[in-house]
């Protein structure tokens, strides 16, 4: 079987007519009929419904289209990622980020990539982790730096490599009663107005939330909801409420808010890489790379 045989499968799909379809690929008719039927003799059963009026996809035609599309898929995005290799390390890699979870991880891996990659574009884009996800699948990102995704969200065999793990800790204001303290435990925040990133764009957070407060018989009580680390960041610092995120934040928030240890928390949140294994060659398997220094230093 080459890829040949199934572009014309493909094609014919798409049209239902091995005429139309002979037409677009530029064959003669007799020649697409003859290599549609040697693709069947090759695999072992029929792909097409055939009568002199129509030809429509078997059950298993239908299974072998979505297969044979991503086979496609896949060989053309090699082509993209070796042909930017071939001219000379030139070309754009698309990384989605959580801005909060990648601070500590991603400024030192871009300097180590461009110094080894000059030429090749890194774009950055501030996206939730659904939204990374879905434009995973779409193909308009080869690289994801994220929270883990749970297992059943790994669809299209994505790939994960983790780069390191936050205790997840209460962000005060410095004028905030708690802010005198080092650490705290649940119990004593229990009844604290929390501030938290949205539901809609971030459910696996509110999730946690909602484990992390059900031994205690109580719900999270939430006064807001932001879809962004710095408005939430701006809210906590007003005074009207904790919330709790990350360690990795330090960074990001500076002396604008002070981060007390949670006695008995959640465990560590892993953060990591995420990507497509046939988008893992070239300079996004070099940027990739570039990433895992940061598992020593976190």
């Amino acid at each position: 079987m080459e890829l040949r045989h199934l572009r014309y499968f493909v094609a014919v799909a798409g049209e239902e007519n091995v005429s139309r379809a002979a037409l677009q690929l530029h064959v003669s008719q007799p020649g697409l009929s003859r290599q549609i039927r040697d693709l069947e003799a090759e695999i072992g059963f029929a792909l097409f419904e055939r009568s002199a009026k129509s030809l429509k996809l078997t059950a298993a035609g239908k299974t072998f289209l979505t297969e044979a599309r991503a086979v496609l898929q896949h060989a053309d995005d090699a082509v993209k990622i070796a042909r930017a290799v071939a001219r000379e390390g030139r070309g754009e890699i698309h990384v989605g980020y959580a801005p909060s979870l990648t601070v500590q991880i991603l400024p030192p891996a871009l300097r180590r990539f461009q110094a080894q990659f000059p030429n090749v574009r890194v774009a950055l884009h501030d996206l939730t982790s659904e939204e990374m996800l879905a434009q995973l699948g779409a193909r308009q990102l080869q690289v994801a730096l994220t929270v883990q995704p749970a297992a059943r969200l790994l669809r299209g065999g994505l790939r994960f490599t983790e780069l390191a793990r936050y205790d997840m800790c209460v962000a005060v204001a410095p004028q905030h009663p708690l802010a005198r303290l080092k650490s705290v435990t649940l119990a004593r925040i229990a009844g604290e107005p929390l501030i938290a990133i949205s539901r809609k764009d971030y459910p696996d957070y509110h999730e946690m939330l909602a484990a992390l407060f059900a031994p205690l018989g109580r719900r999270p009580n939430l006064v807001g909801e932001h879809d962004a680390g710095t408005s939430l960041f701006a809210d906590v610092e007003t005074g009207r409420g904790l919330a709790l995120v990350p360690r990795s934040v330090a960074c990001a928030v500076g002396a604008r808010l002070k981060l007390l240890t949670l006695r008995s928390g959640p465990p560590p949140i892993p953060v990591g890489a995420l990507w497509r294994p046939e988008a893992g060659g070239g300079p996004v398997a070099s940027f990739i790379a570039c990433l895992q220094p940061a598992r020593a230093a976190a």
